[in-house]
């Protein structure tokens, strides 16, 4: 069984920072392209930052967090990190760790979800 367990989440002024983890089970963590989704009340989930598997060479941000997210894995560990700096309230949303197998992942921002977590809260006061 497939378990994607997140972790780092919380309150944070704006201007902040936070690191979100995920830890991944039951699957060749080094296999998989990993990313990180967030969804806001009211709104659709959306895709935030993706990293391809092995050496992770391929990443994808959006516009709206690009120069201020970094997502990064380390397959010794397991895990995958997204790294918020500069928060902005309207960060503010439930987030998401993914996991894909698809057989590639271009570095887009169209990511292909197999596995979900449970998601994290993050909150970024004004």
């Amino acid at each position: 069984q497939v378990q994607l367990v997140e972790s780092g989440g919380g309150l944070v002024q704006a201007g902040g920072s936070l690191r979100l983890s995920c830890v991944v089970s039951g699957r060749t963590f080094v296999t998989s392209h990993m990313g990180w989704f967030r969804q806001a009340p009211g709104k659709e989930r959306e895709f935030v930052a993706g990293i391809s598997s092995w050496t992770g060479s391929r990443i994808g941000y959006p516009d709206s967090v690009k120069g201020r997210f970094t997502i990064t894995r380390d397959n010794v560990k397991n895990t995958v990190y997204l790294q918020m700096n500069s928060l902005r309230p309207e960060d503010t949303a439930v987030y998401y760790c993914a996991a894909s197998t698809d057989r590639t992942y271009d570095g887009g921002t169209y990511f292909n979800v197999a596995y979900w977590g449970q998601g994290t809260q993050v909150t970024v006061s004004s």
